[in-house]
Formats: C-alpha cells, sequence, structure tokens
C-alpha cells in the first residue's frame, strides 16, 4: 500500500474534506480508485471538487456532514501500489525505498532507508546507521547518486554522510 494523501480536516458544513496530497498532480489523489486507511478496514471514493492553498478539497463517500469530516483529519490515504503507474526513469516512490540497504561511496554499509521526508524546500533521506542513529541527507543526486531497486541497494556520498553525523541534529534513536 502507498499513502497518497492524509486528510487535513473538513472544509464547509456538508461533509468535504481538506486532503493534503502527496502526489505530483494534486488532483491524482482521486485518480486512483477508492483508498483505504492504513488497515484497509475502511474504503472510501474520492470526487474533488476544488483545491485550496494546495489541498484538495473533496467528497469523500460516507462522509456527510462537516463533524464526520472533521473525525477523519489525519487519516492517511492508501492505495494499492499495483494501481499506480510506474515511475519515469530516475523517479521512485518513497514506498520503494523505505528499508533498502544503504551503502556509502566507499563501499561500506551505511544503514538502512528508513524514511523520507519533504519539509517544503525538498526531499530528505532518513538513514538509520548501524549503531541505530538516524541521520538525514538531501535526496538529491550529488548526496544519493545511485539507486538500484533490484539489487536493493541505495549509494549515498561518503562526505556527505559524515558532514551530517557530525551535526548536532543527528539522533540516538536506538
Amino acid at each position: 500500500m502507498v499513502c497518497i494523501g492524509a486528510v487535513a480536516g473538513a472544509h464547509g458544513v456538508r461533509g468535504n474534506v481538506r486532503i493534503k496530497p502527496f502526489t505530483d498532480a494534486p488532483e491524482d489523489v482521486a485518480a486512483y480508485g477508492p483508498v483505504t486507511d492504513a488497515e484497509g478496514a475502511r474504503a472510501f471514493d474520492l470526487t474533488p471538487v476544488g483545491e485550496a492553498g494546495g489541498l484538495v478539497i473533496a467528497r469523500m463517500s460516507g462522509v456527510s456532514d462537516r463533524d464526520a469530516a472533521e473525525a477523519l483529519k489525519g487519516l492517511r490515504l492508501y492505495v494499492p501500489r499495483a494501481r499506480l503507474p510506474a515511475p519515469a526513469p530516475d523517479e521512485f516512490y518513497h514506498a520503494d525505498l523505505i528499508g533498502l540497504r544503504v551503502v556509502d561511496t566507499s563501499g561500506r554499509d551505511a544503514g538502512t532507508v528508513n524514511a523520507l521526508h519533504d519539509f517544503g524546500a525538498g526531499d530528505l533521506i532518513e538513514i538509520r546507521r548501524p549503531d541505530g542513529r538516524l541521520v538525514l541527507l538531501p535526496f538529491t543526486r550529488s548526496a544519493v547518486p545511485a539507486v538500484d531497486l533490484a539489487a536493493g541497494d541505495v549509494t549515498v556520498e561518503a562526505a556527505q554522510l559524515a558532514a551530517a553525523e557530525a551535526l548536532p541534529g543527528a539522533q540516538d534513536d536506538r
């Protein structure tokens, strides 16, 4: 399952919701058929009705008033990976990278991909180092020169990894 968006809250009084899309084109949040919660226990059909401030305004099946829409705030919306189009060369679904082995450009084990984040200034790759610490690197070609999905490897620039580890934000999160 791939997370394609999250409910940010209600919009209006008729049950519409604001959705933060995690898709390239915001309207694509409704392009892949019904969405579910993380467990697949609840399914919703989405009908976009507009956009506001980077969010998609949509109707969700079974949601007919503001209280029901507000109750969904924070709900992450998923679709099966098989429904998504194949990524272009040198593009990746974040979900496909989570858990891959990370090696540095010197060939040393650098850990595993723990998460990918976008806080507004571009994607960051979060690496869980072999000792349990978490380190963030920009997900750029200079910091991450190679991704080999077939081999299950992500290569990171050794010097940038060392610099990131020296920052005070490198966390001991064992």
